[in-house]
């Protein structure tokens, strides 16, 4: 076996999503969570994609993710909603939660919704991604388990809680989205690293003595630190309060309680929409838009928006097929997906 496998994009989706059907997900909601874990990979982002199949099963089989959830609103006031999850897929109740913001975004100007008692949504991208398709600003944060060390403490004791926030373009399948961890690597890039024996920018993390470290081994048995150093710790702080707090739901140290395995069992999420013709007509904001890239690609050379890369990584695994490294290959054979 090589070491990368190229696997169609539908073929990627299909398996994934049989899958999921086979251990009792729904259709339609295994249809949803497969596309946006396999786009990760098609993007060429294998740390959030289809290499988390195998956890989620396991979630699944065991009860601590719900094989058919049913979504309720315990709170839904105009351009706000609550979604209580029921701990099922995150992928599919992130999409579900966005869509709501969106929806409430095309009546208000802005929508909100507060998604509680989630699991692991996989990349934030892909919901900020989602609303800036759909022609609206989208932004969202998430808590997890504790992976990242702040300030004062020598071991893991917060999440990395990722942002990411969705400008729409011109080119309406290819927004502007910037999806980043508050660490200084999300711990899904410290595990590809180490996958691909790699060593480590000496500032990712440090070891179980709460040492620096460019092994990425001792990086995971530790923690990563904070990106900025206080900034980015702050920032993961406050992303905290404004999902969990917000939601009175589980705070990290919580959900490691509850279940450590990764799957993020019971976490929070907050979805925002922004309706830009409620700022500004659409063609003057698209304009203003462009105007800005062009300046800064006329001052930074080489130039990319953030997320274009991505873009240019799908136009090339559509046609080539979607790289799979052969340790991931072995972890989807281990689950019944063969190619």
């Amino acid at each position: 076996m090589t070491d990368v496998l190229r696997v169609p994009y539908e073929i990627l989706c299909a398996a994934v999503k049989q899958a999921l059907c086979n251990v009792g997900v729904p259709e339609h909601q295994a249809g949803i969570e497969a596309s946006i874990m396999a786009e990760a990979d098609l993007l060429e982002v294998p740390s959030h994609g289809v290499r988390m199949l195998p956890g989620l099963l396991s979630a699944l089989k065991e009860g601590r993710a719900t094989l058919a959830p049913t979504f309720s609103k315990p709170r839904d006031l105009g351009a706000i909603c609550v979604l209580d999850c029921d701990n099922g897929p995150g992928r599919y109740a992130s999409a579900q939660a966005m869509d709501a913001a969106v929806e409430r975004a095309r009546n208000f100007g802005v929508g909100v919704c507060l998604a509680k008692n989630t699991t692991h949504w996989g990349r934030a991208h892909a919901y900020a991604s989602r609303a800036a398709q759909a022609g609206f600003i989208g932004i969202c944060t998430t808590n997890a388990l504790p992976t990242m060390a702040i300030w004062g403490a020598k071991t893991r004791v917060i999440g990395n809680n990722p942002l990411a926030i969705g400008i729409p373009d011109l080119n309406s399948n290819e927004p502007i989205v910037l999806d980043m961890a508050m660490s200084q690597a999300a711990v899904g890039k410290v595990t590809t690293w180490l996958r691909e024996g790699k060593a480590a920018p000496g500032n990712w993390g440090i070891d179980t003595e709460g040492n620096p470290t460019s092994d990425t081994k001792e990086i995971l048995k530790g923690a990563v630190i904070p990106m900025g150093e206080h900034k980015g710790a702050g920032l993961a702080l406050m992303f905290e309060l404004l999902t969990a707090a917000l939601a009175g739901a589980a705070f990290t140290h919580e959900i490691l309680a509850r279940d450590p395995s990764g799957i993020d069992s019971a976490s929070s999420k907050i979805f925002i929409a922004l309706n830009v013709e409620a700022f500004i007509d659409r063609p003057h904001f698209d304009e203003r838009v462009k105007d800005f890239l062009t300046y800064l690609g006329h001052n930074a050379s080489p130039f990319q928006y953030p997320g274009e890369r991505g873009w240019e990584a799908k136009a090339r695994n559509l046609i080539q097929g979607v790289p799979l490294h052969a340790e991931i290959v072995v972890q989807l054979e281990g689950v019944g997906i063969r190619f």
